[in-house]
């Protein structure tokens, strides 16, 4: 069980998320939680001067840093789905650069603001109406924030192409977030009585 261990990380996450509606609107909403965070970032300082397409539009910065720690990440946990989950995150570095170039800072906070509570709360409605559990983000919120985006990937890929990452691992993990889930379920009867 390691930082790079999948199984451990998608059975954290899924634990949290077994309710098919909750991980509808978190399908819906992750997503754009990230590219409007890469969107805040974007006017924070270059990192690093180097000359790359668009000089005027996109730097290394924050919001790119980011976007290369989740990106690396996704491709060490998972070869096939992390390159498609790195092609997003920098689709989203390079597409909030441009709207945040666009909008300039007056107008892109404001956007990011209202989009970031939008999302977050029904995110949170999602958890309290539907899953009927508090968010992963707190137990564990570094583990939250980095899997959410790849875990609604994989979800998706699952779903539509009976993606996995390796024969096997959905019954794994299932049995995984089975027994947390269990463990839940015996912790709070316990605190209810």
């Amino acid at each position: 069980m390691g930082l790079f261990d999948l199984e451990k990380h998608f059975a954290f996450y899924g634990a949290y998320h077994s309710n098919p509606i909750n991980v509808i609107i978190h399908v819906l909403f992750v997503w754009p939680i990230f590219f409007t965070g890469l969107l805040l970032f974007y006017f924070t300082p270059p990192l690093v001067n180097v000359t790359i397409p668009f000089p005027d539009t996109l730097y290394l910065n924050f919001g790119f840093f980011f976007a290369l720690v989740f990106a690396g990440f996704y491709v060490i946990m998972d070869l096939k789905a992390g390159f498609l989950a790195a092609f997003l995150c920098f689709l989203c570095w390079v597409g909030s650069s441009f709207l945040g170039h666009w909008l300039g800072y007056s107008l892109a906070w404001k956007v990011v603001l209202a989009s970031q509570i939008f999302c977050w709360t029904c995110q949170f409605i999602g958890h309290g109406v539907f899953e009927r559990r508090a968010p992963a983000l707190l137990d564990n919120l570094a583990q939250a924030f980095l899997m959410a985006p790849f875990f609604v990937l994989l979800e998706v890929l699952h779903k539509l192409f009976g993606y996995e990452p390796y024969p096997g691992f959905t019954s794994k993990v299932n049995a995984k977030i089975q027994a947390d889930r269990e463990v839940w379920q015996a912790k709070k009867l316990k605190k209810s009585s």
